[in-house]
């Protein structure tokens, strides 16, 4: 019997390694003659980054796919999405993407695992802080992908702090991890990301006041200051450049932010919010650039304020199948999209509901909205920035510290959550007054317009342990009956 825990790589082969250096051939790269040079882990690592684009990972499935269908963003006709908003886990079409996402996440965990295992024995091969910078993004990726996984697969810590979860995969071996639980989880993803975070500090170059967050392919005007463009192509090495396509010293304070938050520490949640907040490396999209007249000039997805994003090139015809095609998968009811943006109230001149939607109307029926978020020109044109599958934000940050801050001031709070707004259209701010359960419920309403698309309020969902409510009005109680992703029947199986 296959268990998917043991998708450590013994034999490791790195198979999106070659697409980055020409080593040797692809079936003579063995683990030893991989970490024998900086460039092998350099390798290796950008495999690990490979994998999780694929589309059983964050090229689709945790980004595009069925945790987005389950927050009730979209309304279908055909079947198996249909059974995915239903949370229909015995369905054949549910158990083959979870177990999916399950396989993929340890595979990409293996090869993780690996690269921290020959880290310490080579350390001497690595110069120019390149011991920290690997060790500090591979420590990161193991946590983002263990409590994404902890997400789906295990109760909330609100639920069932002590329930047993999913395995914590640190080492190599041929013998299955035990199962650890949710707390124990938590805390095993904070020590790597803590360890990860001092190992960014020193060695991170997004930290440098040269490091400028911006557009790398912008058509500037002639007097525009040389110092307030980008410069994250700038650098001689290509291994330093684009940090936000990579797991930097910020996405570890954000991923900080989130596992407090998870578990309920305000104190700490806040203050690695803050410190991404306070950088201010990250800038609001400006107005003219998210409307620009020119299509390839136009930015739909905020991207100076993507912390993190998964470089996705490939998924582009994926996204334009999904989202925006005359037919696509994934489309609300223009009714659906008028609710969620509340155009009845301050949605009407929300950024968002104006650029991101194109309605086509239908006698006798609701008609659709496409999804124009993720449209992309075709060769020979350039969009101005790269295709990017969002994975962290500055407004997550704002949400975030709002919910940390409100018992101890609401107002803070509320002017937390206006700064997101503001810079989305949305003039109007909250009432200072605001009752809790009223906050949390706008706090979620406002969250929901922002991650449109990129599958992240499910999440918050589960955690604050929320109904949820389909397009038609059906109330899916909150509970682990549908927040928690059956195990792969392997796993049940050797489990049990």
């Amino acid at each position: 019997m296959k268990h998917y825990i043991y998708i450590i790589l013994i034999g490791l082969a790195f198979s999106s390694c070659k697409k980055f250096l020409d080593v040797q051939p692809e079936s003579d790269v063995t683990k030893e003659d991989l970490f024998k040079t900086e460039e092998g882990f350099k390798e290796a690592l950008n495999g690990v980054y490979n994998l999780n684009a694929e589309k059983s990972l964050y090229g689709e499935n945790l980004t595009f796919g069925n945790l987005d269908i389950m927050a009730q963003n979209y309304d279908f006709t055909d079947a198996n999405p249909r059974k995915v908003q239903s949370f229909l886990y015995e369905d054949q079409f549910l158990i083959s993407k979870n177990d999916e996402i399950w396989a993929s996440a340890y595979k990409a965990i293996g090869n993780i695992n690996s690269i921290l295992e020959a880290v310490e024995k080579n350390k001497g091969v690595l110069f120019d802080k390149n011991y920290e910078l690997i060790k500090g993004e591979a420590l990161t990726l193991r946590a983002y992908l263990h409590f994404d996984l902890l997400r789906m697969f295990a109760p909330s810590f609100v639920s069932k702090p002590n329930a047993v979860a999913i395995p914590y995969v640190t080492i190599v071996s041929i013998k299955s991890t035990p199962f650890s639980t949710t707390t124990e989880v938590l805390n095993k993803i904070i020590a790597d990301l803590t360890e990860a975070k001092q190992l960014l500090k020193v060695a991170d170059p997004i930290l440098s006041a040269g490091y400028i967050v911006g557009y790398p392919d912008k058509t500037y005007p002639d007097d525009f200051p040389e110092a307030m463009k980008s410069t994250e192509t700038s650098s001689n090495s290509l291994f330093l450049q684009n940090r936000r396509h990579r797991m930097n010293y910020y996405t570890v304070c954000g991923e900080l932010a989130r596992v407090y938050l998870y578990k309920g520490d305000m104190v700490n949640s806040l203050a690695n919010a803050k410190e991404v907040i306070d950088s201010g490396k990250f800038p609001w999209t400006k107005q003219q650039d998210f409307f620009s007249s020119n299509s390839q000039q136009r930015d739909k997805v905020f991207y100076p304020e993507i912390i993190t994003g998964w470089y996705v090139p490939q998924s582009q015809e994926l996204l334009n199948r999904l989202f925006s095609n005359d037919n696509p998968s994934n489309a609300p009811t223009i009714t659906q999209k008028e609710f969620i943006y509340e155009k009845g109230s301050v949605g009407a001149e929300d950024w968002r509901f104006r650029q991101w939607f194109r309605d086509v109307p239908v006698n006798n029926s609701p008609g659709r909205s496409l999804v124009q978020k993720y449209t992309w020109n075709g060769t020979p044109q350039r969009n101005m920035h790269p295709t990017v599958a969002p994975a962290m934000r500055l407004s997550e940050m704002y949400y975030i510290a709002a919910e940390a801050t409100f018992d101890t001031d609401p107002v803070k709070a509320t002017a937390y959550v206006d700064s997101v707004r503001f810079h989305r259209g949305i003039g109007v701010a909250l009432p200072k007054t605001i009752a809790k359960p009223d906050f949390i419920r706008k706090l979620v309403e406002e969250a929901r317009k922002e991650f449109y698309g990129e599958s992240q309020i499910f999440y918050m969902y589960k955690r604050l342990n929320r109904d949820v409510i389909n397009t038609n009005g059906m109330v899916y109680p909150a509970s682990d009956e549908i927040f928690v992703f059956p195990l792969p029947l392997d796993e049940l199986a050797y489990r049990n």
